[in-house]
């Protein structure tokens, strides 16, 4: 079984990504552009891989639209991802080219120049948008001196200065933006290739005019900074950079370049989700093979070990079943996991109701994660829809409340609880209500930061009522349907009094088991896990869902495979509480994604800010919190089955 889920999963990458490239459904209906014609430009917020808060564009002291920023409109996971799209006040039309053209003349106060320079030293990055389409940074190789382009994260908004640590604001640009006939017959074109080309330049008119920024005459007049006649400009014609102080003037500028391109438009998202120009495709195929050998290696392990001891403990066992009373009592050996057949389903001695809720929980987010990445790995959920994957990620967590209340009502019934409407409620606002709490605890933080990833408080309303007037009431249905049904069957009795637990070999100890169990499933993930958290925290580009599907089996399958053994050992040992050594067991794999997430942390070079540490970190106990539930119920689910059946093939009086 499970060698075919991953042979399903390894054909599935290999049709969604051909040559280890990313596929996706555009989505969106094609812009036709007639020549002359207005290609309006937006910006996003402005972000910082150092800060991890996005601010609004319009925060600094950047030029604004005549009538004023407008806002676009935006989905809700836009909102919840940080998003604010608005117009601006750069002016570009279909196929005219545009050569050092003016757009404001900003002058800095002490508080404009403090705010810029502390943006510039944050390394803030400008986040614009053609016919959704994000641009591209055109920069300078170092080592080669040749330009090279960076499809994810923007381009800066400065520099600091190497050498006098003085900062620098980019305050010219060049728009370069690749375009593709429609077809021949018709004279109209489509966007299919945005990029800019960022400048620091200290502008000056010709005649040393000053310019007062709104004497309509001086965006007729030459500027002695830029190339003469119809050129474009060139790093190799800037004199000295613009530096940001108190009280110098900023004149923005931009040129316009269009290029001809033979890229469709249906293909022009393709070198965006294309990781061939960062990372190349076979480190990814490396790694699922490394984690595709650990399964087998463990596979056979298990098969090897389960298999050969528990045939001869079933064969021994039926043999004393089938002798006299004072035969058995000669020849019963005074050890082993029979001994234990009138306790092993006795329900958890700490907190049952508590158990149920996690295992009905992991249940949810089990479903959530696996539709959230097949969606995405067929292409319904792709960065041309922004916000699409947060969108269905609630969707998803809603609808899948049906089986977290299923689930958890049928264990507790199991479990012979009473209180099963407590144990709904619980299920329903447990993890979830953590969740809320702390998205609200951080939105108010980041709204008093100004910050754009603050969700308007619309927004705020929307998810609540989502969770209250949907997700609850699902979680209730499915507890309903779950009561109904008649109580798991165990095959053996329990009896009244809880028999004695020997005390364990050292390392035979639970504590010891559960920290080693999730070595080996983080083991198989943790190269793919490098790339979610560059993807998740460094404002690059992850569509490589058909290796995370590949990688997500095989994170299920390993935890289900070493808690059966782990499992199998404790009961060896007579310990006849395996419930929650079942999920903690595989849920140290979320403690050691969590040490690892500390240790990355520091690639992210953050600032000193308070509330970088509290974003990153919160957000990421949020997440390891979601994959302890994860594999934990995949750990208890699997040995709830394994228990049941090797003690169902044996012969108890």
């Amino acid at each position: 079984m499970m060698t075919r889920m991953i042979s399903y999963a390894l054909a599935t990458a290999m049709v969604l990504l051909p040559g280890a490239t990313a596929f996706y459904i555009p989505g969106v209906q094609p812009h036709e552009f007639s020549p002359g014609e207005e290609v309006p430009m937006k910006v996003n917020a402005i972000t910082s891989i150092h800060t991890q808060i996005p601010k609004d564009y319009y925060r600094l002291p950047f030029c604004t639209p005549t009538d004023g920023p407008q806002m676009a409109s935006e989905n809700l996971g836009e909102f919840l991802t940080g998003n604010k799209i608005q117009s601006s006040a750069y002016s570009i039309n279909m196929l005219t080219e545009l050569y050092c053209e003016k757009v404001c003349q900003k002058y800095l106060s002490k508080l404009e120049a403090a705010k810029l320079r502390l943006h510039i030293k944050y390394g803030y990055h400008n986040n614009w948008i053609i016919d959704n389409l994000p641009s591209a940074a055109v920069g300078l190789n170092m080592e080669t001196g040749e330009k090279q382009k960076h499809y994810a994260g923007g381009f800066p908004i400065g520099f600091i200065s190497s050498d006098t640590q003085k900062p620098f604001i980019f305050n010219h640009v060049n728009i370069i933006i690749d375009f593709h006939k429609s077809s021949p017959d018709v004279n109209t074109y489509r966007v299919v290739g945005f990029a800019v080309e960022p400048m620091s330049v200290k502008h000056r008119f010709q005649g040393n005019y000053e310019w007062d920024g709104d004497d309509k005459e001086g965006y007729n007049k030459k500027l002695a900074t830029c190339p003469t006649g119809e050129q474009h400009m060139d790093r190799s014609v800037i004199e000295e950079s613009q530096i940001v102080d108190d009280g110098v003037k900023i004149l923005y500028t931009y040129d316009v370049i269009w290029k001809e391109s033979d890229v469709a438009w249906s293909s022009r998202w393709d070198i965006y989700l294309s990781e061939d120009h960062l990372v190349p495709a076979q480190v990814h195929w490396y790694s699922i093979t490394n984690s595709i050998l650990v399964v087998l290696f463990l596979s056979l392990l298990v098969i090897s070990i389960l298999v050969r001891n528990l045939r001869r403990d079933i064969a021994a066992y039926n043999a004393l079943a089938a002798l006299a009373d004072e035969e058995r009592d000669e020849e019963m050996d005074e050890s082993g996991w029979k001994l234990i057949h009138a306790d092993v389903f006795r329900p958890p001695d700490n907190y049952p109701m508590l158990y149920c809720v996690f295992v009905g929980s992991g249940v949810q987010m089990l479903v959530t994660v696996f539709l959230s990445i097949v969606f995405s790995a067929v292409g319904f959920l792709n960065p041309a829809r922004r916000g699409s994957l947060m969108n269905a990620i609630l969707v998803f967590y809603m609808l899948s409340g049906v089986l977290a209340g299923y689930v958890s009502s049928r264990l507790y019934k199991s479990f012979k609880g009473r209180m099963w409407q407590l144990c709904t409620v619980v299920t329903a606002i447990l993890f979830p209500g953590v969740a809320f709490c702390l998205f609200i605890f951080f939105n108010i933080i980041l709204f008093f930061k100004q910050s754009s990833a603050s969700a308007p408080f619309l927004d705020v309303i929307i998810v609540a009522a989502m969770w209250c007037c949907v997700s609850i009431p699902l979680v209730f249905v499915g507890a309903y349907f779950g009561y109904k049904k008649e109580a798991i069957q165990f095959p053996t009795v329990t009896s009244t009094i809880a028999r004695a637990i020997p005390p364990p070999q050292p390392l035979l100890h639970p504590m010891v088991g559960t920290l080693v169990a999730g070595v080996v499933p983080f083991a198989a993930a943790y190269v793919e896990l490098f790339f979610i958290m560059t993807s998740l925290w460094m404002d690059q580009y992850y569509y490589v869902f058909g290796f995370t599907l590949i990688v997500y089996l095989i994170l299920i399958v390993t935890c289900a495979e070493v808690t059966v053994l782990l499992v199998y050992y404790q009961l060896c040992a007579e310990n006849h509480r395996w419930w929650w050594f079942s999920f903690f067991a595989p849920g140290s794999t979320a403690l050691y994604t969590f040490i690892y997430s500390v240790f990355w942390f520091r690639s992210l070079e953050a600032s000193k800010m308070v509330m970088t540490y509290l974003l990153y970190f919160g957000y990421m106990g949020l997440i390891c919190t979601a994959m302890l539930l994860i594999t934990g119920t995949v750990g208890t689910l699997t040995s709830l089955w394994f228990v049941r059946k090797i003690f169902g093939t044996i012969k108890v009086d």
